[in-house]
């Protein structure tokens, strides 16, 4: 976005909004980009939507910067804090910065959450 343009609010379900396939390092997840700054301008935090098939996980990874969770639908299971936790609908997540995590589905329904990261500016 423009440094220019005016910041606009935004109002979308969120399957408008186009899931990208995450690749082979994670079969069957998915990502959408609900706010962030690119697309809207969000000045400070991202908010995604991850979709995990059953059968599915996200790669084992770290980083800096922290991520906080909120599962929408379906149960999984995450790595966090040296082991794994079971996880399920109403569920929240918080993953601090530098710490090694993963989510995987473990029912027979796609497994929802949503995930906030800081923008692309304060994550580099």
């Amino acid at each position: 976005m423009a440094d220019d343009e005016a910041i606009q609010g935004k109002v979308v379900h969120y399957s408008e909004v186009p899931a990208q396939v995450f690749g082979p390092q994670a079969p069957g997840t998915t990502i959408r980009w609900l706010i962030d700054d690119e697309h809207d301008g969000a000045p400070v935090y991202a908010l995604r939507m991850i979709e995990i098939a059953p059968g599915g996980h996200t790669p084992r990874h770290s980083h800096p910067y922290e991520h906080e969770n909120f599962v929408v639908e379906g149960q999984g299971r995450v790595w966090i804090n040296g082991g794994w936790r079971a996880v399920r609908a109403g569920d929240v997540i918080f993953v601090p910065g530098g710490m090694e995590h993963t989510y995987e589905n473990t029912g027979d329904m796609p497994f929802r959450f949503l995930c906030g990261i800081p923008v692309r500016r304060l994550r580099e």
